[in-house]
């Protein structure tokens, strides 16, 4: 077959083009990295993520309130979710520790309005002080379950512990806490959700997302992709 000189430059210059982005991807071993470099290029990569805002309660009945983004729906003939709460020094975060205790919590979907309470209750506090006290949003009682939600949200689940997961390392020393969720009870302000048709209306949420570090992202340009059939 005679090709022309404009085909064999294409073809060329097509070669050249997937050698050169070959040759610019970085590898990157995971066993050559400490658990702090994995734990960035994992954070960093899997973006956005929505961030579950959750209200707990120990036994003494002091509310806990902490925002964690490892966090995602798992099925659709159950309303389930997962929320990942990852150790500090072998220890469970409180709000791992009440949920263990008392398997309830209110998850609630972070708008653009409430970032910065929501960022403030990220600190480190004792166990037997509450994230409230750091912010000024009123609770308000949940329909099924004892532990109480933000009033503010315009999302939130009120939730049972379905299964618990202990994600362990090699020597058998839990990292992470696993919990899987069962929504009992769905509540949503009348301008996020559509009741004919039970469309969650994303513009009206708002939803800020956690990106690496410091970072977050609102919602940006969205579009819509039918699948095949």
């Amino acid at each position: 077959r005679t090709f022309g000189l404009h085909q064999l430059l294409l073809q060329g210059l097509t070669i050249g083009f997937v050698m050169y982005w070959r040759a610019t991807m970085i590898n990157l071993s995971a066993s050559e990295l400490s658990p702090h470099e994995q734990y960035k290029l994992l954070s960093g990569s899997i973006i956005p993520r929505p961030i579950a805002w959750i209200t707990t309660q120990n036994t003494a009945g002091l509310i806990n309130l902490a925002p964690f983004s490892f966090t995602t729906g798992i099925s659709n003939q159950l309303p389930l979710l997962s929320v990942a709460i990852l150790r500090e020094r072998q220890a469970p975060k409180d709000t791992a520790a009440n949920l263990l205790a008392r398997h309830e919590a209110v998850v609630h979907m972070v708008s653009t309005d409430l970032t910065k309470a929501m960022n403030q209750t990220a600190a480190r506090l004792a166990p037997d002080q509450s994230e409230l006290t750091l912010i000024d949003l009123p609770l308000i009682p949940s329909t099924e379950i004892q532990v109480p939600g933000l009033q503010a949200a315009r999302i939130r689940f009120e939730t049972i512990l379905y299964q618990y997961v202990p994600i362990r390392d090699a020597a058998g020393i839990i990292m992470t806490d696993l919990f899987i969720l069962e929504i009992r009870q769905f509540h949503f302000a009348e301008t996020v959700l559509d009741l004919p048709t039970l469309h969650v209306n994303p513009t009206a949420l708002a939803p800020i997302a956690r990106l690496a570090g410091p970072n977050y992202a609102e919602l940006g340009r969205t579009f819509t992709l039918r699948r095949p059939k």
